[in-house]
């Protein structure tokens, strides 16, 4: 009877250690609730993606506009309206402010967009 009792506990023992955990209770209030929608969804994630795929966007177009376009000009004739630093030998013109104003914003999102996907980590959104 003793070997049966032994066999019974180890029993329960390993019964209880395949039991499920509870589900996590839902969080309460609005800033956890929020926190929990956010790492749910990945909503954070997609967000930032967006913003950096938009500005990327806009420094690849300012990369094209300023400086690709000039440089066929330099090529093929008459595109010299395309393009705004002239080169007097060259009698081509370069849009080098816009690129940089794009790359300078670019750059700038981008440090923003770190510091709030650290604070985000801090506050354990993912």
């Amino acid at each position: 009877m003793d070997k049966e009792n032994e066999i019974l506990a180890e029993l329960k023992k390993i019964s209880a250690a395949l039991e499920k955990a509870p589900p996590p209770t839902p969080p309460k209030g609005f800033v956890n609730e929020f926190k929990d929608f956010l790492s749910k969804y990945k909503i954070f994630g997609l967000a930032v993606a967006f913003i950096l795929a938009l500005y990327a966007g806009i420094l690849v177009q300012a990369l094209v506009k300023d400086f690709i376009i000039p440089l066929l000009g330099l090529v093929i004739p008459g595109m010299n309206d395309l393009a705004t630093l002239t080169v007097p030998v060259l009698k081509q013109v370069f849009g080098v402010g816009d690129f940089l104003i794009a790359l300078i914003t670019f750059v700038v999102v981008v440090l923003i967009v770190f510091v709030v996907v650290k604070a985000a980590k801090k506050w354990h959104i993912e």
